[in-house]
């Protein structure tokens, strides 16, 4: 999304924290550049646009196939008593055993809410999860109470902190992929391209900038025929390349509309660069939001394209066809497995690797929520040991999943559990 959230490049897949996204993932604010995509207009306004996001697609994995499926397995209380193992090192974070008493709201959580995710990501295991994932399956079926004490018998909770151990105040944002209205030809009203990648485009080579490829008859006659589908408004395509992915309500040339998802494929190699910066320093607002973005480029049609060149990264697309299934899930993440709205979230891999379920705390104007959640993206924008972008879902400027995302952040405190 999807976020830039994530690094991506030509040969990379799609991140649903894309750079975030919500200004677009992945950083969680319209400054940052999801994906994975993964703005409060807030939030979303000062980070996503302001801050520096790198796209949320990363280059899926390989991971061993999945475990085959079985019978509900019993239920076995562990008592929580003393602490088992040692702090575990963790490339940028320090994982401290915890007992499960010390999760805050553990036991008040509807872990069936976040099963579907958990069996999405065991998909694509991750190492170490395999065997775990096998039973994950079975307890598909199981109660919530059957499901809690599986967690606390087969897995041990590791508060997350910085290297040192210190306990940092963390930072939660959020990330979303938006809908919006397309055309399958250019016409009147719909006159800006999303652009399928290029023939001669070559990872790690720079290709055309924006800027070139509005104005050279060489990227031009590139990029003829390569029209994935046609917007209204270029902001809404640029936010569309800072999210990463995104659902289109398309009119075909038949005069028939259907939904359909469009997926990072590939950029043209130039680093981003973001125009809410660019406004900033010109003194054209006073704010890095989308709304006070789009209300400047208004007032200001004879400069849009000064704008919009200051950004010379371009994002392609690919379309992917959106069953009554994919429809109920977002796109797939760094781990390569489809995003839960509100249960999976976008973090760094070298703090915390993909497939890893995560207890997550947050206190805040936006979000007040102590639950189970999936590491199953990532974003340039999110680095460090206590850092992660929630996948909100998707929808429109006035939806749940873009109000949430675009306001929110907050502190943050994490802890990843471990199988036993």
């Amino acid at each position: 999304m999807v976020h830039h959230t994530m690094n991506i490049s030509s040969t990379m897949a799609p991140s649903a924290s894309s750079n975030n996204r919500v200004m677009g993932q992945c950083g969680g604010s319209l400054v940052g550049w999801r994906a994975h995509g993964q703005v409060a207009l807030r939030w979303l306004a000062g980070a996503l646009i302001v801050g520096s996001l790198a796209s949320c697609t990363v280059v899926p994995r390989s991971y061993p196939p999945a475990p085959p499926t079985g019978s509900v397995p019993p239920v076995v209380s562990v008592p929580d008593e003393a602490l088992p193992g040692v702090p575990l090192q963790r490339g940028k974070s320090l994982w401290v055993p915890v007992r499960w008493s010390e999760l805050p709201g553990w036991g008040q959580d509807s872990l069936h809410e976040v099963w579907n995710a958990w069996v999405r990501g065991c998909e694509r295991p991750a190492p170490g999860q395999a065997l775990p994932c096998a039973e994950v399956r079975q307890l598909s079926i199981g109660t919530p109470a059957e499901q809690r004490a599986w967690v606390e018998r087969r897995f041990q909770p590791y508060r997350v902190t910085e290297p040192d151990g210190s306990v940092p105040a963390g930072l939660l944002t959020g990330y979303y992929e938006p809908i919006m209205a397309a055309s399958r030809t250019p016409t009147a009203t719909y006159r800006v391209p999303l652009f399928a990648p290029p023939s001669g485009l070559r990872p790690g080579q720079p290709w055309y900038s924006r800027q070139e490829i509005d104005t050279l008859p060489a990227a031009q006659a590139a990029l003829q025929g390569r029209a994935v589908a046609w917007l209204a408004d270029p902001i809404d395509a640029l936010i569309l390349q800072i999210q990463g992915s995104g659902r289109l309500n398309i009119v075909e040339a038949d005069g028939r509309t259907r939904q359909v998802r469009v997926a990072f494929a590939a950029h043209n190699g130039h680093p981003y660069q973001s125009v809410g910066r660019w406004l900033l320093d010109q003194r054209a607002i006073n704010e890095a939001s989308w709304s006070a973005i789009k209300a400047w480029a208004l007032q200001n049609p004879e400069r849009l394209n000064d704008m919009l060149w200051s950004n010379p990264r371009t994002v392609f697309f690919r379309e992917e066809a959106l069953s009554e299934l994919d429809a109920r899930f977002g796109p797939r993440g760094a781990q390569n497995v489809p995003l839960t709205p509100g249960r999976s979230i976008a973090v760094d891999p070298q703090s915390i690797p993909y497939g890893t379920p995560v207890w997550l705390a947050t206190q805040g104007p936006t979000l007040n929520i102590q639950r189970l959640v999936m590491a199953q993206d990532t974003g340039g924008a999110i680095l460090g040991a206590v850092r992660a972008d929630l996948f909100t879902g998707w929808g429109g400027w006035s939806d749940e999943a873009y109000v949430t995302a675009a306001a929110l952040k907050q502190p943050l405190q994490m802890w990843a559990l471990v199988p036993r």
